[in-house]
C-alpha cells in the first residue's frame, strides 16, 4: 500500500486529494505547511509527497530541499498555478519526480504518483542488491540421497512458499544457512535480497546497530546515518543465524518487528515499516533456554512457526561419498582407502569439517590425487575415528583397501567397468589393485553366492 503526503495550503482542495487517493486505496494524510509536513516526515516514512509550490512561510521548493537532504526514500511531485521554466528546472535539479500545472485532471495526477512510486521502488530495490552484493557469499549447494536429507528437501518444498518463520535446528556445521538460502529461493520473495547475520558474531552493541540501523550522532562514532539489516531485507527474506546468542535486551525489540512489522532506529523518534520474512537458525535446545529464562517465551513461538530439524552427517547414511566428489572438485581423485576412511569417520563438526578436510587434502595431495596420509590425523587414526556405529578403522589399510575393492566389486556383480566408476577411479587402475591385491573373480562370485544363500535362509 502507497504511503502519500500531501502539502497544501488550501483547506478545500488538500480534503478533496485525500479523500480521492484514500479512495484508491492509498495511506493518505495531509499538511498546510512546509513545517507540518517536516513535523509528519520525522515520525514516519512516506512513499511519495505532493507539494504545493507556493506555501506559507516555507514555500515548496524549500521544503523539498530539506526533504531531498534528509534520510529519506520519499520522491516528490510538485503542484504550481504559475508554472516557468525556471521553477521546473529549479525543482528538478533539487530532486522533484515530475510537476504538475494548476488546474489539472486528478487521473493525471494519480498516474504521476504512480510512477514516482515505481522510481522509489526500482531505487530502493537497487540499493538492496548492492547491500547483499556486499554480503553474499556463494555457497556448496544441498545433496543428498540419504532418507534424512529427503525428508528436509521435502518439508523446505512444503514450507518455502510459506511467509511464515522458520526454525532451523541442528548441530553446527551441518548446513542451516543452506537450508535458509533453499527456503528462500522456494518462496515468492526469490527476486527479493535475502540477507544473513549471526548473532554470536557480534557484540550486542553492534548487533542492534547492525539489525535497526542508527542515526547520525546518535553514539561515539555515529558519523553517518546507516540502514539496518530490517531495511536492506524488506520485501525479502532476513536470516538471522545462532539466534539464541541474541541478548535479552534485543529480544523485546525484534517481537515488535515480527508483530507488525514496525521498528525504529538507534537514536531516532522515527517509526519505519518493514514486510521481512523471518528465517531463524541455533545448535541450542530452545526449548530449555526458554525455560531457563534466557530466551523470551514470546519470541520462541514468533520465529518457531514451523520447526525444520537438520541432521547430523553421520546420520546421513551414503551421503559422504557425494559430498567428498562434491567438495573435490574436477580434475581430483581420491583413492578407495581413503574414501573408506572417510565414509567411516563420525563427522562431529558435521559437513564443515569435511569440506575442511577436503581442503587440506587437496592442498597436500600429489598429482590431483587424495591418499590417505593427506587427511586429518584424526580421520584415520584408529583411537581417534570411530564411526557411526562406535567401531574403530582396522590397523591394516591393505586389508581396508582390499576390502573396500572386493565390495564394490561384488556389489556391481563382478562388472569392472560399473566397479571402477562406483569407486571413482579408472578400469586400468582396478585391474592394477585386483592384481596387487590377488582378488580372482572365483572370490568376487563367491561372496555374491553367500551372500545370496543367506537371503535365501532368511526369507525361509
Amino acid at each position: 500500500m502507497l504511503d502519500l503526503l500531501i502539502v497544501e495550503d488550501e483547506p478545500e482542495f488538500r480534503e478533496l486529494l485525500m479523500r480521492r487517493f484514500t479512495q484508491v486505496g492509498w495511506r493518505v494524510q495531509g499538511a498546510g505547511t512546509g513545517e507540518d509536513a517536516l513535523d509528519l516526515l520525522s515520525r514516519r516514512e512516506f512513499d511519495v509527497a505532493v507539494l504545493d509550490m507556493m506555501l506559507p512561510g516555507m514555500n515548496g521548493l524549500e521544503l523539498l530541499a530539506k526533504i531531498k537532504a534528509g534520510p529519506t526514500d520519499c520522491e516528490v511531485v510538485m503542484l504550481t498555478g504559475q508554472a516557468t521554466v525556471e521553477t521546473a528546472v529549479t525543482a528538478m535539479k533539487t530532486g522533484a519526480y515530475d510537476y504538475v500545472v494548476k488546474p489539472f485532471p486528478l487521473q493525471e495526477l494519480e498516474a504521476l504518483i504512480e510512477r514516482a512510486n515505481e522510481r522509489r521502488k526500482l531505487a530502493k530495490e537497487n540499493r538492496q542488491l548492492k547491500a547483499v552484493m556486499a554480503r553474499e557469499r556463494v555457497p556448496a549447494s544441498m545433496i543428498g540421497t540419504s532418507p534424512a536429507m529427503q525428508e528436509v528437501f521435502r518439508l523446505i518444498e512444503r514450507a518455502g512458499p510459506s511467509d511464515k518463520a522458520i526454525l532451523i535446528q541442528g548441530e553446527s556445521g551441518t548446513g542451516k544457512e543452506l537450508v535458509a538460502r533453499a527456503l528462500h529461493q522456494a518462496s515468492h520473495r526469490a527476486d527479493k535480497p535475502l540477507v544473513v547475520i549471526n548473532c554470536a558474531a557480534l557484540p550486542e552493541s553492534l548487533l542492534e546497530s547492525e539489525l535497526f540501523g542508527h542515526e547520525k550522532g546518535s553514539f561515539t562514532g555515529a558519523i553517518n546515518a546507516k540502514q539496518g539489516l530490517f531495511e536492506v531485507a524488506d520485501g525479502g527474506t532476513l536470516f538471522i543465524d545462532e539466534i539464541g546468542e541474541m541478548p535479552g535486551s534485543l529480544q523485546a525489540k525484534m517481537l515488535r518487528v515480527l508483530e507488525d512489522g514496525s521498528m525504529r532506529r538507534i537514536g531516532s523518534i522515527k517509526e519505519r515499516r518493514v514486510d521481512v520474512r523471518i528465517l531463524a537458525a541455533t545448535n541450542r535446545n530452545m526449548s530449555h533456554e526458554v525455560a531457563e529464562g534466557r530466551f523470551r517465551e514470546d519470541l520462541y513461538y514468533r520465529i518457531n512457526v514451523m520447526s525444520l530439524e537438520l541432521p547430523p552427517l553421520r546420520k546421513r547414511s551414503g551421503d559422504v561419498p557425494l559430498l567428498v566428489r562434491q567438495f573435490l572438485g574436477s580434475g581430483w581423485d581420491i583413492e578407495p582407502v581413503a574414501e573408506m576412511a572417510l565414509e567411516q569417520y563420525a563427522w562431529p563438526g558435521n559437513v564443515r569439517q569435511l569440506i575442511n578436510a577436503i581442503d587440506r587434502a587437496k592442498i597436500l595431495g600429489d598429482d590431483g590425487l587424495i591418499r590417505l596420509h593427506d587427511l586429518p590425523r584424526e580421520v584415520f587414526e584408529p583411537r581417534s575415528a570411530p564411526n557411526s556405529s562406535g567401531e574403530l578403522l582396522t590397523d591394516d589399510l591393505a586389508t581396508l583397501q582390499r576390502s573396500k575393492v572386493v565390495s564394490v566389486l561384488r556389489r556391481a556383480q563382478g562388472n569392472k567397468s560399473h566397479a571402477a566408476k562406483m569407486l571413482g577411479i579408472e578400469r586400468r587402475k582396478l585391474y592394477r589393485l585386483l592384481e596387487k591385491f590377488e582378488i580372482s573373480d572365483v572370490e568376487i562370485a563367491a561372496g555374491r553366492l553367500a551372500g545370496n544363500e543367506a537371503e535365501s535362509t532368511s526369507h525361509a
